[in-house]
């Protein structure tokens, strides 16, 4: 009879100007990456890693300033969340990388992918343009993300209302009751972090263009679920259009999270996606 073996993990902390990052290791195989968004941490990848782990070396941390990584004075500025990525990918000693980032996690592997493309053999979007501006995105000039907007804000005072975590929005939450438990769970970890400030970083820090990317060739998965209220989904086709080597999907019944509420077909599509970059 074959006994089960879990993946190998460790757990590290790595030093920078601002303190000290946590990480953590599991599996092996080539280098897959994850970055987390504003209401989660290293532990929002639970179900990547697991189904990763066996076949790549999945990587997962908290940004600065998010537990259990060290806290910031003022909070941190996603302008640095590249440069950490980066010390962490030179300490880990890994000549190539594959990227997943979900919402605020996409600021940090967007500009890591734009700085260092020969390093990054594929990248996924989830719920996320990165640093790009979203209006700048929209086809129409910005006339439907005004529309979604205007809706959207509508769908997240109501959910607020009701203690819905905007990161799954209502249909998610009555779904799956305990994932959302657990998702605001994580959330909390962050503690004191002021995280509408941080908001307002990420919105002042989303300044690039898509043609700023015609020869961006690092092949970029966008995947968006269709009960986003956070993000507009209709953006990822949009932007996957304008990129030399992107492609986009999306999950219709997910929220603003679909690797947290649609885990298996969340792995399915990154795993076949990360199949067609070998």
């Amino acid at each position: 009879m074959t006994t089960y073996s879990a993946p190998k993990r460790t757990v590290g902390r790595l030093k920078r100007p601002f303190g000290n990052l946590h990480y953590e290791v599991s599996g092996s195989g080539p280098a897959l990456l994850f970055a987390h968004g504003l209401g989660g941490n290293h532990l929002s990848w639970w179900q990547q890693v697991a189904h990763f782990a066996p076949h790549y070396t999945c990587v997962t941390f908290a940004h600065r300033g998010f537990t259990p990584s060290d806290t910031m004075a003022g909070g941190p500025d996603p302008a640095d969340y590249a440069g950490d990525l980066a010390a962490l990918i030179d300490h880990l000693k890994f000549a190539e990388v594959r990227l997943v980032g979900q919402s605020m996690g996409g600021w940090t592997m967007l500009e890591y992918a734009i700085s260092c493309p020969a390093r990054v053999k594929a990248l996924v979007l989830s719920s996320t343009s990165g640093t790009l501006d979203r209006r700048q995105c929209d086809p129409s000039g910005g006339t439907r993300y005004d529309e979604w907007l205007k809706g959207a804000e509508a769908k997240l005072k109501d959910g607020a209302a009701n203690g819905i975590h905007p990161a799954m929005g209502a249909r998610a939450a009555e779904r799956s009751p305990m994932l959302h438990l657990l998702y605001r769970s994580i959330d909390e970890m962050a503690g004191t972090l002021d995280k509408e400030k941080l908001r307002a970083a990420l919105r002042r820090t989303a300044s690039r263009v898509t043609t700023e990317l015609s020869a961006f060739r690092v092949p970029t998965f966008l995947i968006a679920g269709g009960e986003d209220v956070v993000f507009p989904a209709f953006l990822a086709s949009s932007i996957a259009a304008t990129l030399p080597c992107g492609e986009s999907t999306l999950i219709a019944d997910s929220g603003h999270s679909p690797y947290f509420e649609q885990a298996d077909t969340f792995n399915q599509l990154v795993e076949a996606f990360l199949a067609r970059q070998r």
